[in-house]
């Protein structure tokens, strides 16, 4: 039987509105974002602060660290890969909110510039993941002008950070610390927006977690931390909201 020229038509539209959806869907960029788990949680380890000596232009700051092993490989019971430092775990060392520096040593210098700093010092995984227990970070300020409270509610930038290249693209950690606030359904959380190209998605984390980012592109990637209420404001305390750009090779 022959078709109608009206059905002929009707179908070549259908066909036409279908193309069009799986074209738009290929376009669609989808990111998820999933919680870690399955690290050890490092319960009984403390960081703390045995002295801070100044010497010329540079700090020389030492620790005393308990139940926690610098420069060995953290053992982990999930079998996804991320990014992961050869050298073994480590102090996360963050300067007014800036990119951490990693040490693998209780004893080291470092060159503060001029004024007041705040320095943010925790243990680390050796895949960048931070020890979350109330023991196990250091926050404390160097200089003589323009103190702040640091009884304030933080939120400090950790992961992802730098360039990242290969099977390390795939799976990103997202991974923040918190100092003298929680998170929760009915109070503060973190607003993470994720920016690259013409795409931009947005996050509600209401649990203090490592996360790792699933999805993105080659290319460079804006990633934004904010601390907010309940009511969805910004919180006003120092280093809020945080910003970076990190690269997919």
């Amino acid at each position: 039987m022959m078709k109608s020229k009206g059905n002929i038509l009707r179908e070549l539209f259908i066909s036409i509105i279908s193309i069009s959806l799986i074209s738009c869907s290929f376009n669609q960029q989808k990111v998820y974002l999933k919680k870690i788990e399955g690290s050890p949680a490092y319960e009984d380890s403390s960081l703390q602060i045995k002295e801070i000596i100044r010497s010329g232009e540079k700090y020389n700051f030492s620790f005393d660290i308990n139940n926690y092993d610098l420069g060995i490989q953290t053992k982990k019971e999930f079998d996804y890969d991320l990014a992961n430092s050869a050298k073994g775990q480590h102090i996360h060392f963050i300067l007014n909110n800036g990119p951490y520096s990693a040490h693998y040593d209780q004893n080291f210098d470092y060159e503060l510039p001029d004024g007041n700093n705040v320095v943010l010092a925790f243990l680390s995984r050796s895949y960048h993941e931070s020890v979350k227990n109330s023991d196990a970070y250091v926050l404390t300020q160097i200089g003589d002008s323009n103190k702040i409270n640091l009884e304030s509610e933080f939120l400090f930038y950790s992961r992802p950070k730098g360039t990242y290249e290969g099977l390390d693209t795939e799976k990103l950690l997202l991974d923040f610390y918190l100092v003298n606030t929680k998170l929760s359904a009915t109070g503060n959380k973190v607003k993470l927006t994720i920016k690259q190209g013409t795409f931009t998605h947005q996050f509600l984390i209401d649990s203090w977690n490592a996360y790792y980012i699933e999805g993105l592109d080659k290319g460079d990637v804006t990633i934004k931390l904010e601390l907010i209420n309940n009511e969805g404001n910004l919180i006003e305390t120092p280093f809020n909201p945080s910003e970076r750009v990190v690269t997919l090779k």
